[in-house]
């Protein structure tokens, strides 16, 4: 019995060991990168104190392999960000829609990118029909995605590639729920320089592909989601 709870202890103290390691190679890491900085220019992080202005807000996965920043080769302070599981915009999402209203009526971005990414947890999970758990009712909108395009994807036999077209296709309606917000809209009625476009990141080879779905006014969306100024009574 000793032997097996000393093995036990040991386990622990290893497992326990990793973690505190792994947590100060972040803050090491942080060190290291302000030096580095520091050396390139040393009044960089005094400039980048003094403000940003992005032209570019990006609305990604929260998978940790797709970093705004690295994959378009950007630095801090050039693209403004909100992550969440499979870039999905969902017009009651209050959390999206605040990033979107300060992107472009404050940062006034230029481009509103949704970037989606071969290989996705999220996408795959709305495949099927197993429970997860409360994201069940997040990945539900990506399962609205599937009802919209099953006559495409039912006939698509790799389940590899059912889900990776099914990745595009959940980029391209999300990227058509943005042209239908306000934000969007009004902001296009004030301004011509705001596109939104829809991308996808292949792990595989780390190169964006243009989905060729940018748009840049809301004659496109159908006729109920084309917002105009008249006034109709609600009877």
């Amino acid at each position: 019995m000793n032997n097996e709870k000393n093995k036990t202890d040991i386990t622990v103290s290893k497992s326990a060991l990793s973690q505190k390691e792994s947590y100060a190679a972040l803050l090491s890491g942080n060190r290291e990168w302000v030096d580095s900085k520091l050396k390139e220019d040393p009044e960089y992080f005094k400039t980048l104190a003094k403000g940003q202005s992005p032209e570019v807000l990006w609305i990604g996965c929260a998978d940790s392999r797709v970093p705004a920043n690295q994959v378009t080769g950007t630095n801090p302070g050039e693209v403004f960000v909100h992550r969440n599981i499979a870039n999905v915009c969902v017009h009651t999402d209050m959390n999206m829609l605040s990033v979107l209203d300060y992107a472009v009526n404050v940062l006034k971005v230029k481009h509103v990118i949704v970037a989606g990414h071969y290989g996705c947890g999220g996408v795959a999970a709305a495949l099927t029909n197993k429970q997860f758990g409360l994201i069940d009712n997040w990945l539900r909108h990506i399962k609205d995605v599937y009802r919209m395009h099953a006559h495409e994807l039912d006939r698509i036999s790799d389940q590899e590639a059912k889900v990776n077209r099914l990745v595009e296709l959940n980029v391209i309606e999300q990227s058509y729920n943005l042209c239908k917000t306000t934000i969007i809209q009004n902001a296009w009625k004030e301004r011509s320089d705001l596109e939104v476009h829809g991308w996808i990141v292949d792990i595989n080879t780390g190169l964006i592909k243009d989905l060729k779905v940018s748009n840049n006014d809301s004659h496109s969306l159908g006729y109920v989601y084309e917002f105009n100024d008249d006034e109709v009574a609600v009877h």
